[in-house]
């Protein structure tokens, strides 16, 4: 046996512990440099954050303005920005856009070089500057993760850097902070966490070699992860509807960010998978929320693969909350899939890839470039060749999950 579980040295969960930013930003460095954006910078509680940690830190500066899908010029901006204090430690406060550019800002403020150079898996040659992550989203569990996605202008795609070395030092969840995050941006970052869970329980399970925890950055499935998973799977699934109908709602906005949070622990060892990798060329086509296209993709990348997966749907069904008892494995993973339309449709989150403007003539090079993106694709449980999914992207572009189950002379 071969596992291993990835995290912050510290994570510090629940209602009011944004409290000890200061502290933990104070013990990691006196020369500190914020990355929010402008949004986030004008509300209240991260302006009071920001405050208190100019009381606390002797050299305070902000970066705040971090952009979606964190391009390349951004990160230009923020490590200008870092060398400008000789920040020692880095604060990032924000959705999983800012995370992600503090990641790559700690890596080149310690390594140097431009993020071109990290791309990829295990690139990173070592420890980066202390990060604190802060997270106001309840989604992308970027607080958690070995990750960090950015866009190149010179690619088709969003591209990642992905290390163990790049995990944030410390990870402070309180759901006080989600407060004030719109209906639309928590539907789309809480359907990114139910992909995290469902990704992670569902994916390729592989045998290990010796070297694996350190060469590579995700491992498939193990038993640790797909606790992480269901107890994820469980919280989003009765929260996130009242939440997206009621921000407001603070015992759906607590479950909300302990549910991203152990599905970002979930993913940081076994993986996201198809929705994910099929996500990427065509979030990168259409300009559209990550957890948009995620959550559009989940229900038909998982009923290509339920040969495999049959058994985890169906439990999936039971720890949803849907009424099983008595049904096959076959018959409770339909009303898993069925649930799981109805759940998107609740959302807002749009049924077909044509509604949010993918061409279908672009669908086999979408399905040849997610092929591509190996950490991804190796976790999903069915077939992964360009053909199986253009497949996936064919049944989404039209709406039909009935498409799946047929053979490729049976398609039209």
């Amino acid at each position: 046996m071969l596992e291993t579980v990835r995290g912050p040295r510290q994570l510090i969960v629940g209602e009011g512990v944004a409290q000890n930013i200061p502290r933990v930003v104070a013990e990691c460095g006196s020369r500190a440099l914020i990355v929010t954006d402008r949004v986030l910078l004008g509300q209240p509680g991260v302006a009071g954050i920001v405050a208190a940690v100019r009381e606390k830190v002797e050299v305070v500066g902000v970066f705040a303005d971090a952009t979606p899908d964190v391009p390349l010029t951004d990160v230009a901006l923020a490590v200008s920005a870092a060398a400008e204090v000789d920040a020692d430690v880095i604060l990032a406060v924000g959705g999983g856009t800012v995370i992600d550019l503090a990641k790559i800002v700690g890596v080149i403020r310690c390594h140097g070089g431009t993020p071109r150079d990290f791309y990829g898996e295990s690139k990173v040659p070592g420890p980066t500057t202390p990060l604190v992550a802060v997270p106001t989203t309840s989604g992308t569990g970027s607080e958690l993760t070995p990750v960090s996605v950015l866009t190149d202008p010179d690619r088709e795609l969003k591209v990642g850097v992905s290390s163990v070395h790049i995990v944030p030092d410390f990870a402070i969840v309180d759901p006080e902070l989600t407060y004030t995050c719109p209906a639309t941006v928590t539907a789309h970052s809480g359907i990114d966490a139910f992909c995290h869970a469902v990704e992670s329980y569902t994916a390729r399970p592989r045998a290990h070699g010796p070297r694996d925890p350190v060469e590579q950055v995700f491992l498939g499935r193990n038993p640790v992860t797909d606790h992480y998973a269901l107890l994820a799977a469980e919280r989003i699934a009765r929260s996130l509807p009242h939440v997206v109908r009621d921000g407001g709602d603070k015992h759906a906005r607590a479950d909300m960010s302990y549910g991203a949070m152990l599905a970002g622990l979930a993913f940081s060892h076994a993986g996201n998978a198809a929705p994910h990798a099929l996500q990427y060329p065509i979030g990168a086509a259409t300009h559209t929320p990550h957890g948009l296209g995620v959550g559009l993709l989940l229900p038909y990348a998982l009923d290509a693969a339920r040969d495999a997966i049959g058994d985890r749907l169906a439990i999936l069904a039971r720890v949803c909350g849907l009424d099983v008892s008595g049904a096959s494995d076959a018959e409770a993973a339909d009303t898993f899939l069925t649930w799981l339309d109805g759940l998107l449709a609740d959302i807002g989150i749009p049924p077909t890839l044509a509604d949010i403007g993918v061409a279908r003539a672009d669908l086999p090079r979408f399905a040849e470039m997610a092929g591509g993106v190996t950490r991804l694709i190796q976790n999903h449980p069915g077939p992964t060749d360009t053909a199986s999914l253009t497949a996936i992207l064919e049944a989404a572009w039209l709406g039909d999950r009935t498409r799946l189950s047929l053979t490729p002379k049976q398609r039209p």
